[in-house]
């Protein structure tokens, strides 16, 4: 990911033990992230460059799967970014009628343009048959943590400009 350096330095004792590749795994997660990541977004969320910016809050307790605390953050988010994390948070529960909602409340958000072929009701529909047919979706969970980084660095810069 290329992230402002001070959203990458406060965020780097998260990335250096658990890197995007090995997280975000399941596209229907039962239960949080592994422990000492969820604790690291519990000490990082102190971080002055992180705390006043909810959507990068929102997005880090997605990438632990901390479903109920991304939610409680980007259901107070009355803007498109935090639609489109409202949106990923309902998809990965498991609730794909409520994350197509959310995603058609966001409409073409910016941090997707980057992604090619990207459509997040067609990705739903995908999820949503992996997760019904109890299939792996390895092409899928690449897809859904390239989908997180092309947001959390769309909001890191967003962070950084305001």
């Amino acid at each position: 990911m290329q992230l402002p350096e001070a959203v990458e330095l406060a965020c780097a004792p998260l990335f250096d033990a658990f890197p995007l590749d090995t997280m975000l795994e399941a596209l229907v997660p039962t239960a949080p992230g592994p422990a000492g990541a969820v604790r690291l977004v519990r000490e990082i969320s102190a971080e002055a460059v992180l705390a006043p910016h909810p959507p990068l809050m929102a997005g880090l307790w997605l990438y632990v799967d901390e479903l109920d605390k991304s939610h409680v953050i980007s259901q107070e988010l009355k803007d498109k970014t935090g639609s489109f994390w409202h949106g990923i948070m309902h998809r990965r529960e498991g609730d794909f009628w409520n994350a197509k909602y959310w995603f058609d409340r966001c409409g073409a958000h910016a941090a997707m343009m980057p992604l090619r072929d990207y459509d997040p009701f067609v990705f739903v529909d995908k999820v949503e048959a992996a997760h019904r047919d109890r299939s792996e979706g390895t092409s899928l969970v690449k897809l859904q943590r390239r989908e997180w980084a092309s947001l959390f660095e769309w909001c890191a810069r967003q962070s950084i400009q305001e």
